[in-house]
């Protein structure tokens, strides 16, 4: 059977969170097709006829940073008739977290992307902005129903750069002694016998995640607002 329905484009596009210096930052990188040729855009592409969404979506983070093994999530479909005005386009977003030690440099260099802070976004294409705002929101509740670091800090951090990961996820500051009490009673860290001397005279000591963060939290562990 043929189906005798309209032909639309769908595409996927990836939110890419990574964390460095104390912020939460983006992957943007300049179109280098028209429509908007030149201007800031998230990372994407076409679905292949061969391809579900999932895979389109590894495909291009897989690209565009070199790592294979990418946390993401999916966000929303965009579909609004003129949203690209190149064509009927569809697109399935996705919130993706890496580690900004970890992916490939000189790819990233290559496609002349840069990492953006949140906070200091440039004008961007289409209703890319809009994209980015459902990215944050499904970042921020994932944040507050599990506790997430692994895909964005070191192997080893102190509970004070936990803290100010999810502040700059939640835009917030958390009391330090609560932030404190909270993640320690989830029972997902182990505290190593190595301190970070930078942050105090005494040091702080370092944290890792003990292959016990799958588990599953009663109620939401922070509040989104």
């Amino acid at each position: 059977m043929v189906y005798n329905h309209p032909k639309l484009h769908v595409a996927v596009d990836c939110v890419i969170f990574g964390y460095e210096e104390g912020e939460l930052k983006l992957l943007l990188w300049p179109r280098d097709i028209e429509p908007e040729s030149g201007k800031w855009s998230l990372m994407g592409g076409f679905v292949q006829e061969s391809e579900s969404v999932e895979n389109a979506a590894m495909r291009v983070l897989q690209r565009t940073t070199g790592l294979k093994d990418v946390y993401m999530e999916q966000v929303a479909a965009f579909s609004e008739v003129g949203r690209d005005p190149g064509a009927r386009v569809i697109s399935i977003a996705f919130a993706a977290l890496i580690r900004v030690d970890k992916y490939d440099k000189e790819l990233v260099h290559q496609s002349g992307a840069l990492w953006w802070p949140v906070n200091k976004l440039p004008e961007l294409i289409f209703d890319h902005g809009e994209i980015i705002a459902g990215g944050f929101r499904t970042l921020q509740s994932r944040a507050s129903n599990e506790l997430i670091g692994k895909e964005l800090l070191p192997d080893k951090f102190t509970l004070m750069q936990l803290r100010l990961l999810y502040e700059a996820i939640f835009q917030r500051p958390f009391d330090p002694g609560n932030f404190r009490k909270k993640v320690l009673s989830l029972g997902v860290l182990e505290r190593l016998n190595i301190k970070n001397t930078t942050e105090s005279k005494k040091g702080a000591y370092y944290y890792k995640f003990n292959g016990q963060d799958e588990v599953a939290y009663n109620d939401r562990i922070f509040k989104i607002h």
